[in-house]
């Protein structure tokens, strides 16, 4: 019993320098992406994480052009998109009558259909699959380096401007009125956003590196109230959801991050439930009716 555990847990990764690569990328980005998931839920902008995963790509179908297959060229690309999209959505919104949600929903359209025709254009069927969704078991050291070093600047980021980013979360008006700009709080947060979306590109592919940072942020709320559990709970659903996901995919011979992802869509079926706010504990808490 305990050497089919031992096989079937840790042999994968004790085996092969890959696995263990992927599995030291992906607890990085589930450090860092899975907290801002949880701000943008707070903010009510949970859409905007696949808008701009979807709006990076052009800017590395762009990279791809220039360089091929390089790491640094195509997340450069995908920063310069990413930030440009949320930029020109932002001033569509304020120049024009469309909320700002539905400029961002344009714009990331036009910009995927823009990356797709770019990409298929100038690689093959394969370099676009690698690129839309990506590969865990392929993570080089530089892609490591990469995941690691967003990671690490996005948590000392949340650590600094915790007070900052929640204000401007709840309360904008009150943080414009203590003399600091929203807008700068604003941007700095959509930066971030971006940089763990791209990070994750190689690892979960630009259509799958919002599953890590939306959907254990949405299970989260189900479970907690107060944002200090919801941060906690929402890295720890991510990395539980990587580690799963990787091991089924070795054992499985199954896409990397579609499997991760399934496994984070996994547990938040479990959270809606069984958690406090779950329709089970709901169901059982109804008053019954007295004939």
């Amino acid at each position: 019993m305990i050497q089919t555990v031992r096989e079937v847990l840790v042999d994968p990764f004790a085996d092969f320098a890959f696995m263990r690569r992927a599995l030291v990328a992906c607890m990085a980005l589930s450090l860092g992406a899975a907290p801002l998931g949880v701000l943008l839920t707070l903010r009510r902008m949970s859409l905007l994480g696949d808008a701009l995963s979807h709006a990076v790509l052009p800017g590395v179908a762009v990279g791809f052009a220039v360089a091929g297959l390089s790491l640094p060229a195509m997340a450069l690309g995908g920063v310069v998109a990413g930030l440009l999209v949320a930029g020109v959505a932002g001033v569509v919104s304020r120049s024009t009558s469309l909320p700002e949600d539905s400029s961002l929903a344009a714009m990331y359209l036009v910009a995927l259909a823009i990356g797709v025709a770019l990409i298929s254009r100038q690689g093959s069927q394969l370099d676009l699959l690698h690129i839309l969704f990506g590969s865990a078991l392929s993570v080089d050291v530089d892609g490591l380096v990469l995941v690691a070093s967003v990671a690490s600047v996005s948590l000392l980021a949340l650590a600094v401007g915790y007070r900052g980013l929640v204000l401007e979360s709840f309360d904008p008006i009150y943080l414009q009125a203590s003399g600091r700009s929203v807008w700068m709080w604003q941007q700095g947060f959509l930066l971030l956003v971006v940089l763990n979306l791209v990070a994750g590109f190689q690892t979960m592919g630009t259509l799958m590196s919002v599953g890590l940072m939306m959907l254990p942020a949405v299970s989260a709320r189900l479970w907690h109230d107060t944002l200090g559990a919801q941060l906690a709970h929402a890295s720890i659903h991510a990395m539980v959801a990587s580690l799963g996901g990787l091991l089924l995919s070795y054992h499985l011979d199954t896409p990397s991050g579609p499997t991760m992802v399934g496994c984070a869509g996994v547990l938040y079926g479990v959270s809606l439930l069984c958690s406090p706010s779950g329709y089970v504990p709901r169901l059982l808490k109804r008053p019954h009716r007295v004939a």
